[in-house]
């Protein structure tokens, strides 16, 4: 039975034997590097590489492991990831979910009617949904993948709650009643803080927190309805062996700094901001991730377009140190293998020349 895990910010974590990188090193190498670091957000392309689907990878842990490592295995990046499933929580509080084969999955309608409907939801268990087989992804990667962190994946406070109580609905409440839309958040929170203790004990160097619905609101509701929570996780969960990156691809950079109050390690941000603004907004010990559209250019760009916009971004990020470039968001389903691999190329080349 593994230990608890240790919060010292210093000692080596007791409750895996397995995990071995020190994230604040990892972090501070690739800042003085010189060479920049490609951590694209993409599980989709690597179940396509085993010939499994969609709905296999997001329903069983062991077909989710293989296709992280199968794209570990092809592609140099600087850590893995696992796929950005904005679901497995709300799922776990009871939403309905639709599962097509091939598609990402998604909540189908609401939950919750109104705050007497608040005040009754309960925080599931980790048992609940396919939150076990999510665990058990981040672990089996985690023990299988040893030259690189594997990073986790869990959505963030005011986007549960969204998903649980509607996205409209949750931008009046917060308004009309903020009292009931804080009981919602703080219980969103318990249960993203249970799962993300979760995913470090079994072995993940991280997680990538999606808190895409926090780009709706200003930087004063930011603050209020999302970077409060996410802090509170924060300063649970992250330490020398555990990093939090919190990822907002609504962000069009009217909220950058209330992102950067969380005191998340690393920041990743969607194409629908300009990266060396929002950078500027990042403190320089912390990681500034994206943000190349992972639609228009991953998935529906010809390998030429993709290869120039990968040297664009490089050449614009280029006296930033602590930049790591990634697509905006998770690569969709059927992105082809040559526009990945323009951009790795890219990369590639670009690191050479400096």
């Amino acid at each position: 039975m593994p230990r608890r895990p240790c919060r010292g910010r210093r000692s080596m974590p007791a409750y895996t034997l397995f995990m071995k990188i020190n994230m604040t090193e990892w972090m501070r190498s690739l800042i003085a590097g010189g060479r920049v670091a490609a951590v694209p957000i993409m599980t989709h392309p690597g179940i396509e590489l085993i010939g499994r689907r969609v709905v296999d990878a997001v329903s069983d842990g062991r077909v989710h492991a293989d296709a992280v490592k199968a794209l570990a295995a092809k592609y140099p990046t600087a850590a893995a990831t696992v796929i950005m499933d904005l679901t497995v929580e709300a799922e776990a509080f009871g939403a309905d979910i639709v599962k097509e084969p091939d598609e990402v999955p998604a909540v189908r309608g609401h939950m919750l009617d109104g705050v007497a409907d608040i005040k009754k939801l309960e925080v599931p268990s980790l048992r609940a949904g396919r939150v076990p087989e999510y665990i058990k992804a981040s672990m089996l990667a985690a023990r299988e993948i040893t030259d690189r962190p594997v990073l986790s994946g869990c959505i963030g406070p005011f986007s549960l709650a969204g998903r649980l109580y509607d996205m409209s609905e949750i931008m009046m409440l917060i308004i009309e009643s903020p009292e009931a839309a804080r009981e919602l958040l703080g219980k969103c929170t318990d249960f993203i803080l249970k799962y993300c203790l979760a995913l470090k004990e079994a072995g993940a160097n991280g997680v990538v927190m999606a808190e895409p619905a926090a780009g709706l609101l200003s930087d004063d509701d930011c603050m209020e309805f999302s970077s409060v929570y996410v802090k509170r996780i924060v300063e649970a969960v992250q330490d020398d062996w555990f990093t939090v990156v919190l990822h907002n691809c609504g962000n069009t950079g009217q909220c950058t700094h209330a992102m950067a109050a969380t005191g998340a390690a690393a920041y990743h941000f969607g194409n629908k901001c300009d990266m060396a603004d929002v950078t500027r907004g990042v403190p320089p010990t912390a990681l500034s991730m994206g943000n190349l559209d992972p639609v228009s250019l991953f998935k529906d760009a010809t390998p030429d377009d993709m290869r120039r916009a990968t040297f664009g971004l490089l050449e614009q990020m280029s006296g930033f140190h602590n930049f790591v470039i990634s697509s905006g968001c998770d690569t969709p389903p059927h992105t082809p293998a040559a526009n990945i691999d323009a951009f790795f190329d890219a990369v590639s080349e670009f690191n050479s020349r400096r």
